[in-house]
């Protein structure tokens, strides 16, 4: 974590600079149907955990704070899926999205486990 920054702050840079590599991603993607469907599909989810985690930041409550963080958390699953199917129907090679993949697995957790203590902190 780089001087100065709340875990929070390092958090929501991370998912910024992972919604950029999607945004690279999506670019590199082929310019055929199936290329431009999830060009759009993985664009979407993938750019879509940092605006959410913002929003969490600033929530008004710890339930609105846990539900902005699933929206996040679901929308990183979903892009981890998009990234297989990329894999899977070899639009690109494995060994380029695996760092991303990873990326999108380390955020996944991290975000599952801020759910995880506000949920508990929710129930004391």
């Amino acid at each position: 974590m780089e001087v100065g920054l709340a875990r929070g702050d390092d958090i929501q840079q991370r998912l910024v600079k992972f919604a950029a590599r999607v945004v690279n991603l999506s670019d590199s993607l082929p310019n055929t149907k199936a290329g431009k469907h999830i060009a759009g599909r993985i664009l979407r989810s993938g750019t879509s955990p940092a605006p959410n985690y913002a929003e969490a930041r600033s929530a008004e409550s710890n339930a609105d704070f846990i539900h902005k963080l699933k929206i996040a958390h679901k929308e990183l699953n979903e892009t981890e899926v998009w990234l297989q199917i990329i894999i899977e129907s070899n639009l690109l090679r494995r060994e380029l999205l695996e760092p991303l993949q990873n990326e999108c697995n380390q955020l996944a957790r991290i975000l599952s486990a801020s759910i995880k203590t506000a949920s508990q902190s929710t129930t004391k």
